[in-house]
């Protein structure tokens, strides 16, 4: 049995919640799963759907980290894990050392949530907490060395990258409705992802306000929710792109994929916010599932996820002419066509079936 205790999870929208979420689904085909998640809107209709039990807490957070932990104890009490696999430092702080000892924990990282001042209180209780973890999973190298010069153990540090699911046959209805929206469009361009500034859309759209005077037929559809919803509009508005940038919140996995799937490229340019950064970005993948390139950032993770020249391109997030220019040398001669069946070809090795035998060989080990 495998029990997976996490803080993000579908339904709940994200890349982690994709991470866990399709984790649990495959390895729930070869071994009896077990996950303990939070509460989301929609989890009992995601629930019933699935072929393993999943527990859900909610509450205030401490009483539910509390209820969590409570659970966690009395159920391995009850029952014969072989291993605990945990999304975050913090999901596994409160197990107790008897546990840890005789159950082998897998802990995941993925950039920014470890990446805390050397001697603040969150770096201690992070060092801490992987104590108790018999092996850390890094979502790519980048995140691996920055786990290395934060003084995380390397002996326990492997990299075994985010799997993505096959792409889903795409329905009539939400081809024709992304297609409505695009319109005749000559550049169509996606973003899916967090409102969050280190995702780089402000740059984005800044770009493609100068793109205009050289493709003034181009439609920019972003995916998401954030923080920065209400900045990133108002950026659309001051430079006159209304009629060019749309946002979408809630919306289907279907018509979520199909926009991915009718777009030329996906365009995400992340970039390093203080202590946040983009441990490897998954998003870049299931574009390139759908035989669409990307353009990232080439600060972070992204390298691991977009092989420049060929299957996208990777520029400086802080420098707005290089997206531009990037921008343009993707759109120039339908550079994205080329690209985009290498992106195919290179996002097959990240499927799951793929994947799942990396995680395989550290929970028989």
């Amino acid at each position: 049995m495998l029990l997976i205790a996490t803080r993000s999870f579908p339904p709940e929208i994200g890349g982690m919640q994709s991470l866990i979420g399709g984790l649990a689904d495959t390895l729930s085909l070869d071994y009896q799963t077990i996950v303990l998640a939070d509460k989301f809107i929609g989890d009992k209709y995601y629930d019933n759907n699935k072929n393993y039990k999943i527990f859900r807490f909610g509450g205030f957070k401490f009483l539910k980290k509390l209820r969590k932990i409570n659970f966690l104890k009395e159920i391995v009490r009850q029952n014969k894990f072989k291993k605990i696999i945990a999304d975050h430092w913090k999901s596994i702080e409160q197990i107790p050392d008897e546990i840890a000892k005789t159950i082998g924990i897998i802990c995941l990282i993925h950039g920014k949530e470890i990446n805390h001042e050397r001697n603040s209180s969150l770096y201690q209780r992070m060092l801490l907490a992987f104590k108790k973890a018999n092996i850390i999973v890094a979502n790519s190298h980048f995140t691996k060395k920055l786990a290395i010069d934060l003084g995380i153990e390397e002996k326990k540090i492997i990299v075994i990258h985010p799997g993505i699911h096959k792409p889903n046959e795409i329905s009539n209805n939400d081809d024709l409705e992304t297609k409505k929206i695009f319109e005749d469009a000559s550049i169509k361009i996606i973003t899916v992802g967090r409102f969050d500034k280190r995702k780089g859309i402000d740059f984005s759209i800044l770009a493609l306000k100068n793109i205009k005077s050289i493709y003034p037929s181009f439609r920019y559809v972003i995916i998401g929710k954030g923080d920065e919803e209400d900045t990133l509009k108002n950026i659309v508005r001051s430079t006159g792109l209304e009629n060019h940038v749309l946002f979408f919140k809630e919306i289907s996995q279907g018509l979520k994929n199909a926009f991915i799937k009718n777009s030329n490229f996906f365009l995400m340019p992340s970039r390093i916010e203080g202590k946040s950064i983009e441990g490897f970005g998954i998003s870049y993948i299931e574009a390139a599932s759908y035989k669409i390139p990307s353009i990232g950032g080439k600060d972070g993770g992204a390298s691991d996820a977009i092989k420049h020249g060929e299957t996208g391109y990777l520029c400086d997030g802080n420098n707005l002419e290089e997206i531009y220019e990037n921008i343009k040398l993707m759109i120039e001669n339908k550079k994205y066509l080329t690209l985009g069946k290498n992106a195919k070809e290179f996002s097959e090795q990240f499927y799951w079936e793929n994947i799942v035998k990396d995680y395989k060989e550290i929970i028989n080990s």
